[in-house]
């Protein structure tokens, strides 16, 4: 019986989301399901993950709608009432899961408190390099096999190599607020459902902290697991990045925190 749901957004990114539902066939915790949140990719996706479903260890929900531009919020929405469990994780497609991070974001998980990881960021030539095996094993998570294949050193790196302890002190010292990123956070269906999803009004460029920042209205707090929800980050354009869209997120989001606005009119529900 799955416990989890985790929701993970792609748009006409094949190669990228098969290395990142390898990453999820070889999670030590597998009480899980995956809902793929699909913001109108071509046949190509439909196709891989028909052919992969077979494949790996855990049950996948394919939520599609026709291609108008970017509409992530929209979809996500959807692919949060198509959610089975109380608890959900958001992910990407271009983050490939640590073997621990599934059973790191349940182990934190708590009434009243929605979770906030991070990202590790790779090089496009790393990013194109790991394979199958490679997840599998772990070397996408290894700091010394990421330098022999070009990896520049960086303290960002004690993100893959810190222990448990400073892990957990790294989490609290950090000056990186605990905020809901798209790319790694979770929290529970029922706090998400009542403030009514994210907002559609809001393209690219900080929707997904808008609603937490509404969850912070409703009066759920936040708990830092950077250090400890590990995803290496697979690079690519992002060409659907504009000035105006960023603006208009902008103001949306300052009219929140300013008005403490809880529910969007313009979400799961139309209000």
């Amino acid at each position: 019986m799955v416990q989890i749901s985790i929701i993970i957004s792609t748009y006409n990114s094949e190669d990228w989301l098969e290395k990142v539902l390898w990453g999820y066939h070889f999670q030590t915790l597998n009480n899980f399901e995956i809902v793929i949140a699909d913001d109108g990719s071509k046949n190509k996706t439909k196709e891989l993950i028909d052919a992969i479903r077979d494949k790996v260890k855990y049950p996948i929900t394919h939520v599609w709608q026709e291609d108008d531009g970017f509409q992530k919020s929209k979809i996500l929405n959807k692919a949060i009432v198509a959610c089975k469990t109380d608890y959900i994780i958001m992910s990407d497609g271009d983050c490939i899961p640590r073997k621990d991070f599934i059973k790191v974001h349940d182990s934190f998980k708590e009434i009243g408190y929605f979770l906030s990881g991070g990202y590790f960021m790779l090089p496009m030539n790393i990013s194109n390099l790991i394979s199958k095996k490679d997840i599998e094993n772990g070397n996408c998570f290894d700091v010394n096999w990421l330098k022999k294949n070009g990896l520049n050193s960086s303290f960002k790196n004690t993100k893959l190599t810190v222990n448990s302890f400073f892990k957990k002190l790294l989490n609290f010292l950090t000056p990186t607020k605990p905020t809901w990123n798209g790319h790694n956070a979770s929290g529970w269906k029922n706090d998400i459902l009542s403030i009514n999803g994210f907002n559609e009004d809001m393209q690219y460029g900080g929707q997904d902290r808008e609603l937490g920042e509404r969850l912070f209205n409703l009066g759920i707090k936040s708990k830092q697991i950077r250090y400890s929800a590990i995803v290496v980050h697979l690079d690519h354009k992002r060409g659907y990045k504009t000035k105006e869209s960023i603006t208009k997120n902008q103001n949306i989001r300052k009219n929140t925190r300013n008005n403490k606005v809880i529910k969007t009119f313009n979400g799961i529900e139309k209000v």
